[in-house]
């Protein structure tokens, strides 16, 4: 049988195990007396171990099998873990994932677990003896690996203390064969007669029989610890049943990508028929033209919603890398997350990932003083450091916070002058400024280069990453308190509605995310602020820019020209166009700007009239 098309099944299940196995590691180390964490880590660690053994990845499940090993002597005994044991368990979660991601590329054999396998054992071997069972064997590989074939997998453990292991185990197979047929059983029925057989075997049932009632027909044997019952392919049940119990299923992202495009294709072709129905005035053309129009629609907003993904499948592995970051620079850090419910299309979580790595790692390296400090600031020993997400309108706000000591402007400001970023006489910087100045390639305050910090890409990367999304950053800080990031993005990429403007000849989009109201601008209502125009709206005063002028298009502006007013968090900007056309809803085409093009431009789209058309950034203008 090829298992291969299972591969990446096994692959997206064994990745959600693992966060499991990182979350309730954390959790554990937390409060080393709960007994609820290393239960739920050797569940999912048994279970990556029976999945593996199925796949034929052999590596994996001896680690996996070994760690098991370990966890249950701590499960069984004394439940509360010293810190190097909890350690060696954060190293067999890593060494398991990267053995898991090698396995599935096929490149087992270049993974190295040896050093990982010998001190699991090592320390199963002291715990064993801390735990009064007497010296235990070293544990042998799996006895899991079942040939190809049909039938369910069945994996026996008998009880270490258990008389006459192999009679008993043969007796289990024989009591197997009333129930269907029993074959590809490992070790060999001779094997088990031998004096080194441990108790654990494993078989192929082909069975009518459910797999609770193969279970308890095989502990009625007694003498048995442990019995799992899996479907011929181990990683398949659990989606088979999932569809029977949530009815959901595991659907490949490219799929959901080719279906974003199709409908985006479909609203293109939407517009255009509508237009035709419009000029020529045919009630039952105009009819179905509506029809498709509701039903285009519909379609749409089920693709939109089945791409959605909360941001806590993300946001479940910051917690270990808080955790490994802080034990590196001997700081004390609480790590809290919020808004882990909030949806984002997948596209953007898979995007958003590094830039928020590069954020909490500014937090913990830059934010959070040693507890030494804190102490003398009047702070406790740990600070905190946040990850959190809600929703604002129709986008999502995705913050970093720490209560750190928050960014050094005048370092900041000194170094700005140094290299020439502002003038020599500059003495304050705005939070708008002091974020432009951090996005310079280059700009770093760290005393030394180190792996945490000092090379100046973190922020930079994190804002042109944001821009790319057609999102926004923001940052507030205050000396002493604390310095908070906050991204704000769009909940989808592929299809927006946007607002279409005209400028001279050509007509642009913008998406209508960070558009706050439209009005029209008349030359009483300009004024003069900082050098440059602006307009007063209800007491405030928001800059201008003419987008004519900024695209040197020739011409006069029309005397009233509307005024788009864009607004990311705290910050707003009037784009002045020459005229608005209305709204639409427009398909997304990311593309790379050529040199020298202006940095206001995210992307490109077709109208329905077959027009293509720029679609504007308002981060760039704001």
């Amino acid at each position: 049988m090829d298992l291969s098309q299972y591969a990446e099944l096994f692959l997206a299940e064994s990745r959600e195990h693992l966060s499991t196995i990182n979350r309730l590691l954390l959790e554990w180390e937390r409060d080393p007396q709960a007994s609820e964490p290393v239960a739920g880590i050797f569940r999912a660690m048994h279970t990556i171990k029976g999945m593996a053994a199925t796949m034929g990845y052999a590596k994996v499940a001896d680690l996996a099998h070994r760690t098991e090993n370990l966890l249950d002597l701590l499960r069984r005994g004394e439940r509360t873990a010293s810190d190097e044991v909890l350690e060696l368990l954060f190293k067999s979660a890593d060494s398991l994932d990267q053995a898991i991601e090698a396995s599935v590329a096929g490149r087992e054999s270049q993974v190295d677990v040896g050093a990982v396998l010998q001190a699991v054992d090592d320390a199963a071997s002291s715990v064993e003896k801390l735990v009064g069972r007497g010296k235990r064997a070293r544990p042998s590989a799996p006895a899991v690996a079942a040939p190809a074939g049909a039938g369910r997998v069945v994996q026996v453990t008998l009880v270490p203390e258990s008389p006459l292991k192999g009679a008993r185990a043969l007796i289990i197979l024989q009591q197997m064969e009333t129930l269907g047929r029993v074959h590809a059983v490992e070790p060999t029925p001779a094997a088990m007669e031998a004096e080194e057989f441990d108790g654990r075997f494993a078989f192929r049932l082909e069975t009518e029989a459910a797999d609770e009632a193969v279970a308890q027909a095989i502990r009625g044997g007694g003498d048995v610890e442990r019995v799992e019952v899996a479907s011929t392919d181990a990683v398949e049940p659990a989606v088979e049943a999932v569809g029977r119990q949530a009815r959901h299923i595991r659907v490949d992202l490219r799929r959901l990508d080719a279906l974003m495009n199709l409908i985006g294709e479909l609203l293109t072709t939407r517009a255009a028929l509508a237009d035709i129905s419009v000029r020529r005035a045919d009630p039952e053309l105009e009819e179905v033209s509506a029809k498709f129009s509701q039903l285009a629609g519909d379609l749409q907003s089920e693709i939109i919603q089945a791409r959605m993904t909360p941001v806590w499948q993300v946001f479940d592995r910051f917690p270990r890398l808080v955790r490994d970051l802080s034990r590196k620079l001997g700081k004390q850090v609480a790590f809290r997350v919020q808004g882990k419910d909030i949806e984002l299309d997948r596209a953007i979580l898979d995007e958003i990932g590094d830039s928020l790595v590069h954020l909490l790692r500014n937090s913990v390296g830059h934010g959070i003083e040693s507890p030494k400090e804190r102490k003398a600031a009047g702070k406790p020993p740990e600070g905190v450091v946040e990850l959190s997400a809600v929703r604002e309108r129709a986008a999502v706000a995705i913050r970093v916070r720490d209560d750190g000591r928050g960014i050094d402007r005048a370092k900041i400001l000194a170094r700005a002058q140094q290299l020439g970023l502002v003038d020599a006489d500059a003495e304050s910087l705005s939070d708008e400024v002091l974020l432009r100045l951090l996005s310079q390639s280059g700009m770093s305050t760290a005393e030394e280069v180190s792996d945490v910090s000092g090379r100046g890409v973190g922020v930079d990367a994190v804002v042109h990453a944001t821009r790319a999304l057609g999102g926004g950053v923001e940052v507030h800080t205050a000396a002493g308190e604390g310095t908070t990031f906050t991204l704000r993005l769009p909940t989808t990429l592929a299809i927006v509605r946007a607002l279409i403007a005209r400028v001279g000849e050509e007509r642009y989009a913008l998406p209508i995310t960070h558009v706050a109201e439209t009005l029209d601008l008349g030359a009483a209502h300009v004024t003069r602020a900082d050098e440059r125009d602006a307009m007063t709206l209800r007491e405030g005063v928001v800059p201008l820019v003419y987008l004519r002028r900024m695209l040197e298009i020739a011409g006069d502006a029309p005397p009233r020209s509307p005024v788009i007013v864009l607004q990311i968090g705290e910050r707003r900007s009037g784009l002045v166009v020459d005229q608005l056309l209305g709204q639409q809803e427009i398909v997304v085409k990311a593309f790379t700007p050529p040199r020298g093009m202006l940095p206001i431009f995210s992307g490109a789209t077709i109208l329905g009239e077959g027009r293509p058309v720029l679609i504007l950034d308002a981060g760039g203008f704001v």
